[in-house]
């Protein structure tokens, strides 16, 4: 509840349309980042392939052993960001807990929020509904400590990945999906858009 006592509406109660209407937004603008490939890490590899003893496919939980992995691998390069799973976040009329939460590195979850990643089984449009509403909570939490700043996003089921980045003008920039069949683009793309996210700490 906020002072008013109005009830905040929860990030996985928006559908598409409803988050388009939510930013002011008709379409997204195509986002042509540039990247270097990453080769996956001898480590990576051997933790992807002991994980076939998992079913990777069934369920959002199981996706997210596969998003735990690569995360993991592409943020070991930044000493100052820590991602949250499960994380909470609020916005000037949204609240609830986001999958993964990329903020700087320290003990307890405080602005500036950089970057969220949904995690879905197979419904991006659903995942980048949450996805646009949480990035839009993540830039009003970063004003109210006076932080003007781009915000990430990145929508998963664990074998494609797409990437978003919020402006300060309220545009939406989308790459295409990269599959995991790519992980070197995947690594190269996560690595990338963490690397923005720890110049705007």
């Amino acid at each position: 509840m906020s002072k008013k006592g109005i009830k905040k509406k929860n990030f996985s109660s928006f559908k598409l349309a409803d988050a388009f209407k939510q930013l002011n937004l008709t379409d997204l603008q195509p986002w042509n980042l540039d990247f270097d490939p990453i080769e996956p890490s001898t480590f990576l590899q051997e933790r992807l392939h002991r994980m076939r003893c998992f079913d990777l496919q069934s369920y959002e939980e199981s996706k997210k052993l596969v998003i735990d992995a690569l995360c993991e691998e592409a943020l070991q390069s930044f000493e100052t960001l820590r991602m949250w799973k499960g994380g909470k976040l609020e916005g000037a009329s949204t609240a609830g807990y986001v999958d993964y939460l990329l903020a700087a590195r320290r003990r307890y979850l405080e602005a500036p929020m950089l970057c969220v990643v949904e995690a879905k089984k197979d419904d991006f449009e659903q995942g980048l509904a949450q996805c646009l509403v949480e990035m839009q909570a993540c830039q009003w939490s970063n004003e109210q400590i006076g932080k003007q700043i781009d915000v990430h996003g990145i929508v998963s089921n664990g074998q494609g990945w797409s990437f978003y980045k919020l402006d300060l003008a309220g545009q939406v920039y989308e790459t295409e999906t990269y599959a995991i069949a790519r992980m070197s683009d995947v690594l190269g793309m996560l690595q990338k858009v963490f690397e923005l996210c720890d110049r705007a700490i």
